[in-house]
């Protein structure tokens, strides 16, 4: 043999060492019971995730993934659940610290009379980043790792929520009354357009804009409002048809629904998430989906407030899309997706009387990639596949509760709380891990949301 054959034979024989030598990853999810939600509905038992930087690079068998890739870190999830993270399409962070403030009332009255009360005297910047915190603490603890929330100084929970390491669809609030950051709707507006251009791009957080209300803006201002998110291509958050008043402002407006007005307006349209979505008919339902605007289903907050029961089993069969949300912890009262998941199957059922209205496997999908859809984000999060962004949860199912389990979904669904979450993970950085929350000092958090309930208290005579 030459020396120029020999050669050949060994650069062959190092290209298939090289070819079958395991890829190096960051991070490795083992040996879990992976609830996918990804088209089939896959389910690995046992099952490994592989991720690299920000991205889930495979879903499969563990032995497999251990052929494949070596980790610089692995985490063991035998024996529990390993699932997207839950995508919350509907709340306001910072209204944790008015939790339980005001209780058992309809809507109107409770925010006429006790939350924007409350507002006008305590909400600042240094409030709505204590908020944040709190919250954030709340959803790393509970599963979430994409919220949607519409407030007031937006860019504060953008940063707060940034340094938490959560992702957020996150919408500045512009209404019609003098508020906390903005004295009329031109300057809400002005302050949103610099929020937006402030996070162009960012990793982790799409700012939006967050037209309150039909019942709390004019025609021009939600008009304006929509042509500025259509302007920089940033999504709209808006309540809609909450309740029966809504629906007779629009009336007062000549029109027999809120979706028929905003459409009108030529409102409604892709990236509009319509949060709630109570009081519309089948003309309504049909027109959001040709629009392409989202749901966001409140279950808890509506049956709380009395607003009435969203058709989700109408929505659904029209194609619409539908996620789920909590709302605020102020008329929830927590930030619970789990809690939202089981409301959300059980109230379907009882409203239709069809024990099959919403099935444990729908409720998993409107909380995952479901509400990834609503945010027009099925692309990027909402199911463990190769190529999406790596937001993904552990979930022990070694409670009393949860034993035995023939489904992990149903368990999920119907047994399964907030506090069962053991690891949280997003954009592949570990936020939680084993129950300790590493990107938030939790015991500085409560303290702090301690202080700040003293000094609504005070402010409000309570």
């Amino acid at each position: 043999m030459t020396c120029v054959a020999a050669g050949a034979l060994v650069v062959a024989a190092l290209a298939v060492v090289s070819a079958q030598a395991p890829r190096q990853v960051s991070l490795v999810v083992a040996n879990g019971i992976v609830v996918t939600v990804d088209g089939s509905n896959r389910i690995l038992n046992p099952g490994s995730v592989a991720v690299d930087g920000g991205n889930i690079v495979a879903v499969d068998r563990p032995e497999n993934i251990r052929r494949q890739f070596r980790a610089r870190e692995t985490i063991d999830a035998a024996g529990q659940v390993v699932m997207p993270g839950l995508v919350n399409t509907h709340t306001h962070a910072p209204m944790v610290l008015f939790r339980g403030l005001a209780d058992d009332l309809a809507l109107e009255e409770w925010l006429t009379k006790y939350i924007f009360p409350a507002e006008s005297k305590t909400v600042s910047p240094d409030f709505v980043r204590a908020g944040t915190r709190l919250a954030a603490l709340e959803m790393i603890e509970s599963g979430t790792t994409t919220f949607t929330d519409m407030y007031y100084f937006e860019e504060e929970i953008a940063k707060e929520t940034k340094a938490a390491g959560l992702r957020g669809v996150l919408g500045e609030t512009v209404i019609q009354f003098p508020v906390a950051d903005a004295k009329t709707p031109a300057e809400g507006l002005a302050r949103t357009e610099a929020f937006i251009k402030a996070f162009e791009n960012d990793s982790l957080i799409t700012p939006a804009v967050a037209p309150h209300a039909i019942y709390t803006n004019d025609t021009p201002t939600l008009k304006a409002a929509r042509e500025l998110s259509v302007r920089y291509h940033v999504p709209t958050l808006i309540h809609v048809a909450e309740t029966q008043a809504e629906a007779m402002t629009a009336r007062e407006r000549g029109f027999p629904t809120v979706v028929s007005y905003l459409e009108s307006l030529g409102f409604l349209g892709p990236g509009v998430v319509a949060a709630h979505a109570v009081w519309v008919n089948d003309a309504d339902m049909a027109m959001l989906k040709a629009r392409g605007v989202g749901v966001s289903h409140n279950p808890e907050s509506n049956m709380k407030l009395a607003s009435g029961i969203a058709p989700v089993k109408a929505y659904l069969a029209a194609d619409v899309a539908v996620g789920l949300g909590t709302d605020g912890a102020a008329s929830n009262n927590d930030l619970d997706m789990f809690e939202a998941m089981r409301t959300a199957s059980f109230l379907a059922k009882v409203a239709t009387s069809d024990p099959t209205a919403v099935s444990a496997s729908t409720a998993l999908r409107l909380a995952t990639i479901g509400g990834a859809r609503v945010l027009g984000m099925e692309k990027q999060i909402g199911s463990l596949e190769p190529g999406k962004r790596a937001d993904l949860i552990i979930v022990s199912m070694s409670a009393a509760r949860q034993s035995p389990m023939y489904d992990p979904v149903s368990h999920l669904v119907y047994v399964t709380r907030g506090d069962d979450v053991q690891t949280t993970i997003v954009n592949g950085k570990v936020l939680m891990r084993n129950k300790r929350v590493l990107t938030l000092d939790r015991a500085a958090v409560l303290r702090e949301s301690k202080s700040w309930a003293a000094k609504v208290s005070a402010a409000v005579g309570r």
